[in-house]
């Protein structure tokens, strides 16, 4: 069995991604990993050359902004790096810049893919989420998060990165997937307030245009973490890679996490997940199979 990795990556200094961890996090996992790097104006370029590792293989893409529909320029990259995949690979892995995933995963990882690659039924794994917020102390837990997405793919030509790089499919169905006992870390919302408002003023240019850009602009002056609706305190550990940057945080933001900001209706629904596990509604991109 072989695995490739891919990633993305544009303005990752000056925005503040933890790509380089996020990268070392798959690589033991990985017998190559892809890197696009979008031209970008901070030295990303020779942060993901500083990374030791033989495996990694970069190419250089340049981004068009003029896809200001839906991040749909997000997708076009990742499409970029996933046909850069030779065609021996089994797996690859996807790991967006600002996720990464726990050492302790790796067994259950390894093993899923290991047990799956011949089962051509399945044509991907499913992970679970932790999405921070704030700081490395809190986690996000209202229904605006994504619980699971698609991280490992089999390697197939006809598989496409969908949307704004949300997830995959072939030929715009969902893809079929095994849903493992794994965790993808997501600390895009973990930054320096300054630096989370020039991402978003960026990501926003990437999905909207006129008006409807003012408007989300508008917004993000007044970005506060104090005004998500409900935050759990994180009590377990946060992968090795992410030591450092969890040693240098210097900004600080506390929660009260007993307090919850729902709707009556968000609140019903909020307490229907927490008791029973599932939640209702649930807007799904992928199909689990047994």
């Amino acid at each position: 069995m072989k695995v490739c990795g891919f990633t993305i990556v544009r303005n990752a200094i000056k925005y503040s991604y933890p790509v380089v961890e996020s990268i070392k996090s798959i690589l033991p996992l990985c017998d190559q990993m892809v890197v696009a790097v979008g031209n970008s104006d901070d030295g990303t370029i020779d942060m993901i050359k500083s990374i030791d590792s033989a495996k990694i293989v970069i190419i250089e893409t340049v981004w068009d902004d003029t896809l200001k529909e839906g991040g749909r320029v997000l997708a076009m990259e990742t499409n970029k790096a996933l046909d850069a995949i030779p065609d021996d690979f089994d797996w690859c892995f996807y790991i967006q810049a600002d996720e990464v995933v726990h050492e302790k995963f790796h067994p259950i990882i390894l093993r899923e893919m290991e047990r799956r690659v011949d089962q051509p039924d399945v044509e991907g794994l499913l992970f679970n989420y932790l999405h921070f917020w704030g700081t490395y102390d809190y986690v996000g837990v209202g229904r605006e998060w994504y619980r699971r997405e698609i991280r490992v793919i089999r390697n197939d030509t006809r598989i496409r990165s969908y949307k704004d790089a949300q997830g995959f499919r072939i030929d715009n169905q969902k893809l079929n997937v095994k849903h493992i006992d794994a965790y993808i870390y997501h600390y895009g919302w973990v930054r320096p307030p300054d630096t989370v408002k020039s991402k978003m003023i960026n990501f926003n240019t990437l999905y909207f245009t006129g008006k409807k850009l003012e408007e989300k602009l508008d917004k993000v002056t007044n970005f506060d973490y104090s005004a998500i609706d409900a935050v759990s305190i994180f009590n377990g550990t946060h992968p090795k890679v992410m030591e450092d940057l969890v040693n240098r945080l210097n900004w600080h933001v506390q929660f009260d996490e007993r307090k919850i900001k729902f709707s009556l209706k968000d609140y019903l629904l909020y307490w229907f997940e927490k008791n029973f596990g599932s939640r209702l509604f649930e807007y799904k991109n992928y199909r689990i199979i047994p």
